[in-house]
Formats: structure tokens, C-alpha cells, sequence
């Protein structure tokens, strides 16, 4: 189920410090502008709280979860607070395996191709390129000789619209948004600006 998502809108929204008085109504701006998948990093205030306060309001019409999520442990707090998306900047298959044994989507952050098959091996459902400033659209394209069409890889970090096509057309297959599209203190009519940008940049490149 979790892939229908991603088939919907490749896009994940970063809501990196966002409190849980204002996460409901960033949440709904995102999801009026189309994005499906909404990642809340556990290093924002309260982010537990925030991510069962969206899973609560949007149910099963997205997929709400955890970013920078570095434990085992980590993955039970977000599944108990309602996340099913399990986010992290690095490749530990601890994390992996606890994600999925838990029935949470997985997507690890990896920097080198080995990275991203021992993701893969441990369980991995999509492979977050990260720090996506380290992956111009040529070394996309060398991933994609060895890695099927039929994984998914997303950039992410310092994503912008008008960057997005070079990345689409060396074999990338969404993306992760953050500061270009959330930032602490921002409105959600803002917020719901700046998805509705990142849609029409991405639909732009689909066929």
C-alpha cells in the first residue's frame, strides 16, 4: 500500500521544526497540493506528538511519519504515536529490519552504492540520496546502471524546483523537500505555495 503513494507523488515533505501547534494545518496545505508522503524529524519540538496529531487528521489518505530516525527504539516510539514512514540520514540495518518487522515503510538514507545494496538486503523499500549536493545528475545516472528501474531513488537536501528535471532525466525517482519548501515560522498558506511549485516543477518532467 505504501507504494501507491509514491506512484501518486514521489515528493517527501521535510517538516524539519515544526511544533505540534501548527503541524495540522502545514499537513493539510501539503496534502491540498497533492503530496502524499510527510516526514516530521524527530530532532523537531514534540515531533511524536506532531506525527499523531497528522496521522490522526489525515488517516490513511497520506503516509505520515519520522525523520532522522537513528535506533531500533526509535522506530517502535514513531509506530506507537501512529507514523508508518520511517526516515533516516544513514544506512543502519538495525533500523531497517525494525521497520519492517514493525510494517513501516523504509527509507534509509545511503552516500555509495554499497550502501544502497545493503540497504536493499536489509529491507529497504525506497533509497534516500543523502546529501543530495554530493549526487549531481552524472553520478544519478552511474547509480542507475546498476540499480533497477523498479527501486526507487530520491535525492535529498538542498532540492529546488528548477533543479529538478537534470536529476529526473539521469534516473531519479522523486525527491525529499526540505528548507525549499519548510521552513520553522513559516504560514501554512506559504508552505502550500511552495508544494504547489514543487508539483508543477515535477509534473513538468513526467511524460
Amino acid at each position: 500500500m505504501a507504494d501507491s503513494y509514491l506512484q501518486q507523488l514521489p515528493l517527501i515533505a521535510i517538516l524539519r521544526g515544526v511544533t505540534p501547534q501548527e503541524v495540522v494545518p502545514i499537513g493539510l496545505a501539503l496534502y491540498e497540493a497533492g503530496l502524499r508522503l510527510i516526514e516530521i524529524p524527530l530532532n523537531s519540538p514534540q515531533p511524536l506528538q506532531s506525527i499523531g496529531l497528522l496521522a490522526a487528521e489525515l488517516g490513511d489518505r497520506a503516509l505520515i511519519g519520522a525523520g532522522t530516525v537513528l535506533s531500533a527504539a526509535q522506530v517502535e516510539e514513531v509506530a506507537q504515536a501512529g507514523g508508518r514512514l520511517i526516515v533516516s540520514p544513514n544506512c543502519n540495518p538495525d533500523v531497517i529490519r525494525a521497520t519492517r518487522r514493525a510494517g513501516l515503510f523504509s527509507s534509509p538514507g545511503v552516500a555509495t552504492p554499497s550502501e544502497g545494496f545493503a540497504a536493499l538486503e536489509a529491507g529497504a523499500q525506497v533509497l534516500k540520496l543523502f546529501p543530495a549536493e554530493q549526487f549531481n545528475p552524472s553520478i544519478i545516472k552511474a547509480w542507475r546502471a546498476v540499480f533497477s528501474r523498479d527501486i526507487a531513488l530520491l535525492p535529498v537536501g538542498g532540492i529546488t524546483p528548477a533543479g529538478m528535471a537534470a536529476y529526473v532525466e539521469a534516473g531519479a525517482s522523486g525527491f525529499g523537500l526540505g528548507s525549499a519548501l519548510y521552513k520553522p515560522g513559516m504560514s501554512a498558506a506559504d508552505v502550500g505555495y511552495n508544494a504547489a511549485v514543487f508539483v508543477s516543477a515535477w509534473r513538468a518532467t513526467q511524460p
